[in-house]
């Protein structure tokens, strides 16, 4: 479609721009004047509403989940008016903190995803795909084995210091943000090429992981892969309160960029030509992401795919314009999040299965569906 500004044309794949005569729905649909546009915004609008009631549903049910029977009354009673006495102790000390940390998680990894599918013009970028979630892997492994980051109490394994290994995780994740930016600025590589790259670093973060594995101890070896398996029953409250300052801070630059990200996704000459400096946002938002995935995986453990189920929903919603592509994937993020969780609580109860496996099944077919759609044309 060709877009009008007050200065002329523009040609683009992609859809709004502040102060442009015509916008796109994502459906091809163009609006001409402003009445039209305010109408489209209140539609917008009304989707993350409906989407909101939905998140507040899935936490509802997702509450029930436990070997207490709490009526839905009750819980919503005890949320209300935040009693953390009796039933109301079970509901926010081991039902909330895990649901709310499905939310954080969720939300995180998926506002990463729609930033870097966004700066790498790539659909299928995401902290998974892209090698960051193997890299914050192997980082926590090495501080589990080499910096004493993992105990054994009795019969249970446990993180004894999260805070060395998200540290850690979060270095060798820079590493691989770090390999990825130096590939796009000294070889030009394309779009596409760069998920191939990612798979690359993953593999060799994945060597390295499975040498960790080798030279552990019993112990360290089941912290190890405890860790790896992604399971939000490890949530605290003390790790949900930073997992949060940090997915708002994150979450606030990137909403402030969402102008640039739309004349991004527009063309890097586009962008140029709109007085978007290209390089420094490619870089910071790739740091960022990486940033708010590390702190996520270094906590919770690998959660594959979020970065790609939420943003890639969002987008089939609503459209491409990331003032509302932002805020609906970070609610996708966390309502697909808390009914997986959901899902891996109840199918083999009292078994529990680790979220991360429960999202690498939904997640697998999708991104299959992803590469046969952009790769079989």
């Amino acid at each position: 479609m060709v877009i009008r500004t007050k200065n002329g044309d523009i040609s683009s794949d992609h859809d709004k721009w502040e102060g442009f005569d015509i916008y796109d729905d994502g459906d091809g649909e163009a609006i001409h004047n402003s009445s039209l546009y305010r109408g489209y915004v209140r539609k917008k609008g009304l989707m993350m509403f409906l989407a909101l009631i939905i998140l507040f549903v899935c936490i509802i049910i997702a509450a029930h989940n436990g070997p207490l029977n709490i009526s839905s009354s009750d819980i919503i009673r005890y949320l209300l008016t935040f009693d953390n006495d009796g039933m109301g102790g079970v509901i926010w000390n081991i039902r909330m903190v895990r649901i709310i940390g499905a939310i954080l998680a969720g939300s995180g990894l998926a506002v990463a995803g729609v930033v870097m599918q966004c700066i790498l013009r790539n659909p299928l970028a995401s902290p998974y795909t892209l090698g960051i979630s193997s890299a914050a892997a192997f980082g926590a492994s090495f501080a589990i084995i080499f910096l004493n980051a993992g105990s054994s109490i009795t019969s249970t394994v446990s993180i004894s210091n999260p805070y060395v290994t998200t540290i850690s995780a979060f270095l060798f994740s820079l590493l691989a943000t770090g390999a990825i930016l130096l590939l796009t600025k000294l070889t030009r590589v394309s779009s596409e090429t760069m998920v191939l790259a990612g798979v690359a670093i993953s593999a060799m973060f994945a060597a390295g992981l499975s040498f960790m594995q080798y030279l552990a101890t019993d112990s360290q070896l089941g912290n190890i892969i405890m860790w790896t398996f992604g399971d939000l029953g490890k949530a605290t409250w003390s790790w949900n309160t930073l997992i949060m300052a940090v997915l708002l801070s994150v979450t606030l630059y990137f909403y402030y960029k969402r102008w640039d990200y739309n004349a991004m996704e527009a063309g890097e000459e586009t962008a140029k030509g709109l007085g978007v400096h290209t390089e420094r946002e490619r870089i910071l938002g790739m740091v960022l992401a990486s940033v708010l995935s590390a702190v996520i995986v270094s906590f919770f453990g690998i959660i594959a795919f979020i970065g790609l189920l939420g943003p890639h929903i969002a987008r089939m919603i609503i459209g491409s314009d990331h003032r509302h592509l932002i805020p609906l994937s970070i609610i996708l993020g966390a309502i697909i999040l808390i009914v997986a969780d959901g899902v891996g609580q109840v199918i083999l109860y009292p078994s529990v299965i680790p979220v991360g496996i429960i999202t690498s099944m939904l997640g697998g077919p999708l991104f299959i569906y992803l590469l046969i759609r952009r790769y079989g044309r």
